[in-house]
């Protein structure tokens, strides 16, 4: 059985956008790219929102072949581009998929429940989240996440996206300090 890994940002006041929607008030350092490179190695399935995904297609697929970026932002870029894509949306449509049209499959809102449950039962890597806080945390509520890494920024908001629409019962699996990096690492098993 595969697990459901939700991986996020947040802030140490658990935040998970600045004001104004602003993610980039999180601190992304490469110890968080790392950290990405390093949960997209374990997983064979991304499953994003409608916004993550525009976002993500907008960006990622040409970036492995910039020199300017660090070769872990390129092999973030040559793991989107192979990983088998599931995105969750009931605005989006197969004319939406442009760089990842063929690796990515649409569901609407209504059935995400029911894929998740089958692609769980499933064999393979991890089934990832990354952003998609909505989607997520609905996920969450239906009892369908099996774990949950924060990366907890080192730094205070004040105020911004909550992070969390419920308040699951964790457990902690594991913490430690991201390496060259004011950020931690915090891995949580969600009981049901």
């Amino acid at each position: 059985m595969r697990k459901l890994v939700v991986t996020n940002i947040v802030s140490l006041d658990g935040f998970s956008e600045g004001p104004g929607g602003n993610v980039l008030a999180l601190p992304m350092d490469p110890a968080f790219d790392r950290s990405n490179v390093e949960h997209l190695r374990h997983a064979d399935t991304l499953l994003t929102g409608a916004n993550t995904f525009r976002g993500f297609q907008e960006f990622w697929p040409g970036a492995q072949d910039m020199a300017e970026m660090s070769e872990d932002n390129r092999e973030i870029s040559r793991l989107n581009n192979a990983i088998a894509k599931v995105v969750v949306s009931d605005s989006m449509t197969d004319d939406d998929l442009t760089a990842w049209k063929e690796t990515t499959t649409l569901v609407r809102r209504a059935d995400a429940h029911a894929m998740v449950r089958a692609l769980k039962e499933q064999e393979g890597g991890d089934i990832l989240v990354f952003g998609s806080r909505i989607l997520w945390n609905d996920l969450l509520a239906a009892g369908l996440v099996d774990e949950i890494h924060l990366i907890v920024g080192a730094t205070v908001l004040g105020e911004g996206t909550p992070a969390f629409l419920h308040t699951p019962d964790l457990e902690l699996l594991a913490a430690r300090p991201l390496q060259g990096s004011s950020n931690a690492l915090m891995s949580y098993r969600v009981r049901t």
